[in-house]
């Protein structure tokens, strides 16, 4: 992806991961040695697993709505919002529909 179409136009969120039937589809927008922004587009019923990561994750939901389990505790989240997974605590991912959200991972 060209970073450079991103400081020179403003664009929209929900336009650059498009849905596919069956998976999860996934555009890293930053990739920096202090943090990524990611974009994931999940069909209904996809997710990902329960894992932990070493430092903090904001989860910014652009379209539809999901679950995050975080430490077995389930949060339904919808467009507009967001939910911060801390660092080292197990978290999961599910899509009860179709769902778009930002993955912002802080590494320092």
């Amino acid at each position: 992806m060209d970073k450079d179409k991103f400081t020179t136009n403003a664009v929209n969120l929900k336009t650059l991961t498009d849905y596919q039937k069956g998976s999860i589809v996934s555009k890293e927008i930053l990739k920096k040695e202090s943090g990524s922004v990611t974009i994931f587009a999940f069909d209904r019923g996809q997710g990902l697993s329960e894992h932990t990561a070493p430092f903090d994750a904001l989860v910014c939901v652009l379209d539809g709505n999901g679950e995050i389990i975080i430490s077995g505790e389930s949060y339904n989240v919808q467009e507009g919002e967001m939910i911060i997974m801390p660092a080292d605590e197990p978290h999961a991912v599910k899509a009860n529909e179709r769902f778009k959200m930002m993955l912002v991972m802080i590494r320092s």
